[in-house]
């Protein structure tokens, strides 16, 4: 038997949660026979919502987070100050091999930081960007980054449109059905001179480093919404105040 998915959810984080969170919990334990899913928020609210469905229960746990990080808190000061929050709790289970993945609908500022502080970014990977699926007319487009970070070099575009080929290369139905690999850089105009000197120099940089790995994947990077230290011991390592944030809490 295929080893199952295991999925941690923030059952709390939403503008409709908990109601929103455990519906789609169910509708996705009834679709797929490949993952199990934690349910990770206050257990009895949680108990309540799941009360109106049938769903498989042998593939379902209830894991007890007595906080919310609300939408409008500051991220670092939340990821630190709530340990027993529905994120906080969720992330630290990926972190501790409990989960394979973690899924909130809730603050993205709170999920970045505590992707961060409390799971950890993979060796080499500087800041992380957010990548949603944008559905075309052959499939779908990777936007990469969309709004995690707010200022970028050259060199964190092409580290970003690496993770989006990455990415999508896992997600075989869609690259089964994008006909043609394309990384995108948006900018002004259609010449290779024009835009600002961001898009100059990353066009350059992607033209001598090529980043595709093979001709099953679409992605695109949005040269607007992205930023990166260039420290090569940073991106290694995490910065100081980052590594210091994490000791507090952890």
């Amino acid at each position: 038997m295929q080893d199952l998915v295991r999925v941690a959810v923030d059952a709390m984080g939403g503008d409709h949660a908990p109601a929103s969170t455990v519906k789609g919990t169910v509708d996705a334990l009834n679709k797929s026979q490949e993952i199990s899913v934690f349910l990770v928020g206050q257990e009895d609210v949680i108990k309540k919502e799941l009360e109106q469905y049938t769903y498989p229960k042998e593939r379902l746990t209830i894991v007890p987070a007595s906080e919310i990080i609300e939408m409008a808190e500051p991220p670092v000061l939340a990821i630190r100050k709530k340990k027993d929050s529905s994120i906080v709790v969720g992330m630290k289970m990926v972190h501790n091999g409990e989960a394979d993945a973690f899924v909130s609908a809730g603050s993205t500022g709170a999920v970045l930081v505590g992707g961060q502080l409390v799971v950890g970014r993979v060796k080499g990977v500087e800041r992380p960007p957010l990548a949603p699926l944008i559905p075309t007319e052959k499939g779908a487009s990777l936007l990469i980054d969309c709004g995690a970070n707010v200022d970028a070099r050259p060199s964190h575009l092409v580290q970003f449109a690496k993770i989006g080929t990455s990415i999508v290369e896992l997600d075989q139905q869609t690259a089964q059905e994008s006909e043609k690999l394309s990384d995108i850089l948006t900018g002004v105009g259609t010449g290779t001179v024009l835009g600002n000197t961001l898009t100059n120099q990353t066009t350059q940089n992607t033209t001598e480093t090529p980043v595709t790995n093979s001709t099953n994947t679409s992605t695109n990077t949005n040269n607007q919404q992205s930023s990166n230290s260039t420290n090569n011991q940073q991106s290694n390592n995490g910065s100081k105040s980052e590594k210091e944030l994490g000791k507090r809490w952890m």
